[in-house]
């Protein structure tokens, strides 16, 4: 316990799911973490789950799309808690379709804002911040086993995880080349159970169902340890990268999938 005592932790996406699981995480060892979403109930669920086991935690309501939004939440940690340290980039949505020829541009173009142009904004308004301190950090950006090999229905999912696999590695040497001592790394989950699954169109159990898959069918077939992820497994990979047993890793791809994607 206490590996993230005096540190300020950002999770955006954190109302739910691995983001849920990554803010619980981080407050258990000490971080006070600010948590972002659009989902405004479930995010205060989560706030409360904090607090209620000693952590400390707040919201705030946030579009990653939107560039004053993000303008409006950096100013807000700054005032309020006056540095961050960690910044894990989560949110994100993931929509499916049985062929790329049927995916309309308005559902593209809502999946890379989401995805990546989130992270984007993400690093570019909390850099400033966190070299202000001249502490180092960590940035955290939730890519997926998707970023690493192509999936049938997910093609357009795919292309923003890629995405934010290789801006990963970019800004952790932009970083390095800045000599600000913040360490930039990329988190690959593979079938977790989390509620992204029920957002994915096209993933129904019959055809043309809107019915999540069935993921321990799933994992029993395609995940070599035989079973599903749940956050926590996520969160605990999330927290050494948060912490400084990681010092010396940058730039790197943390796959946390049962074996998913070698096999």
């Amino acid at each position: 316990m206490g590996k993230l005592d005096g540190k300020v932790a950002l999770v955006t996406g954190g109302a739910s799911g691995i983001g849920a699981g990554c803010a619980l995480r981080l407050a258990e060892e000490g971080a006070a973490v600010v948590i972002t979403d659009v989902q405004d109930v479930k995010a205060g669920d989560t706030v409360g789950a904090i607090k209620n086991a000693g952590g400390k935690a707040r919201f705030l309501h946030h579009d990653v799309t939107s560039e004053s939004a993000w303008e409006s939440v950096i100013a807000d940690i700054e005032k309020t808690e006056g540095r961050l340290d960690i910044v894990v980039n989560n949110a994100g949505i993931g929509i499916g379709c049985p062929s790329i020829t049927m995916m309309s541009l308005d559902d593209w173009r809502r999946q890379q804002a989401v995805n990546v142009e989130g992270v984007f904004l993400g690093i570019k308004h909390t850099l400033p911040l966190m070299r202000k301190a001249g502490n180092g950090g960590s940035i955290i950006n939730m890519s997926s086993v998707a970023g690493l090999k192509g999936s049938p229905i997910l093609a357009a999912y795919c292309a923003t995880k890629g995405a934010v696999r290789l801006f990963t590695k970019a800004i952790a040497m932009e970083c390095a080349n800045f000599k600000d001592g913040i360490r930039v790394n990329s988190v690959h989950p593979g079938i977790i159970e989390t509620p992204i699954w029920l957002s994915i169109s096209g993933m129904g159990q019959q055809a043309g169902a809107n019915a999540p898959p069935d993921l321990d069918a799933m994992s029993q077939q395609a995940v070599p340890l035989g079973v599903k992820g749940v956050p926590e497994d996520i969160a605990n990979g999330v927290l050494w990268l948060a912490s400084d047993e990681s010092r010396y890793v940058t730039g790197a791809e943390l796959v946390i999938d049962g074996g998913l994607s070698v096999r």
